[in-house]
């Protein structure tokens, strides 16, 4: 590791939900390696420990803190618990998501809310809750909302993630706005198809090799080809950046049909 590398976000809190696995363990380890101390924050406190301990045991520093986006008490008490364990927090990297397929038709109050009240709704509150403890800080600093390439095009069966992530791109937006007065960067970070734990069943099935097909560039992303990007958005690489959004999925947004 370079000093360069480590020195990106040195001295740091960086607070990231859904942290217990996927991208968001993914992105908690990748801030510690460069010299951030981390506050993991999701629901699964077993696998929250497991990770806290993974990282100390590499040399890194990490808090963990029980987090339900969905419950604004929860996304009081957390943000309030990593203020009290890292002393404040500069960089919330906003990643708590769920995903769901299944046809419009079929998609019911009850399952179009759990969508829309995790990926949409329970962004707004961690960034808000977020932000007021930024501003009562009076540090500024940086928040990334995790999107996706289907806020920027549509698929079928997934009417209720596509709307979420769209309203995202967009909240990041206004929020960006509002909070430059602050010295509150806000900016989204959109992948596509990314390998992980959950999904590379269905990645490697028939029907997953037929959308890697679609990727001008021929593959899957990994998890590791979203650093560059996260680490501009999050560090003061990407100072002068707010309102952006960085797609990275090899091309797929450009080769849709």
């Amino acid at each position: 590791m370079t000093m360069f590398a480590a020195d990106l976000l040195h001295e740091r809190v960086v607070l990231v939900t859904g942290a217990s696995s996927g991208l968001g363990r993914h992105f908690a380890e990748l801030a510690a390696r460069h010299g951030a101390t981390v506050v993991a924050a999701a629901r699964r406190g077993d696998a929250l420990a497991t990770l806290v301990a993974d990282i100390a045991s590499a040399g890194g520093r990490a808090h963990a803190v029980a987090l339900d986006v969905r419950d604004p008490a929860s996304v009081g008490r957390a943000v309030a618990a990593a203020v009290a364990a890292a002393g404040r927090i500069d960089i919330l990297v906003n990643n708590a998501g769920v995903t769901m397929t299944r046809p419009a038709l079929q998609t019911d109050e009850e399952a179009w809310r759990s969508v829309i009240d995790t990926n949409l709704d329970g962004a707004f509150r961690v960034a808000r809750a977020v932000a007021q403890a930024m501003v009562d800080g009076r540090r500024g600093g940086a928040i990334v909302n995790v999107a996706s390439i289907l806020a920027l095009r549509v698929a079928k069966q997934v009417a209720a993630y596509i709307t979420a992530k769209a309203g995202l791109l967009r909240l990041t937006e206004a929020l960006a706005l509002e909070w430059a007065a602050h010295g509150i960067r806000v900016n989204a970070l959109a992948p596509g198809y990314v390998e992980t734990d959950l999904n590379r069943d269905f990645l490697r099935s028939p029907a997953g090799e037929s959308l890697g097909k679609r990727v001008p560039m021929r593959r899957f992303g990994t998890p590791g080809d979203l650093d560059g990007a996260l680490l501009l958005l999050a560090s003061d690489a990407g100072r002068y950046m707010t309102g952006a959004t960085i797609t990275v999925d090899g091309g797929h947004a450009l080769a849709w049909l």
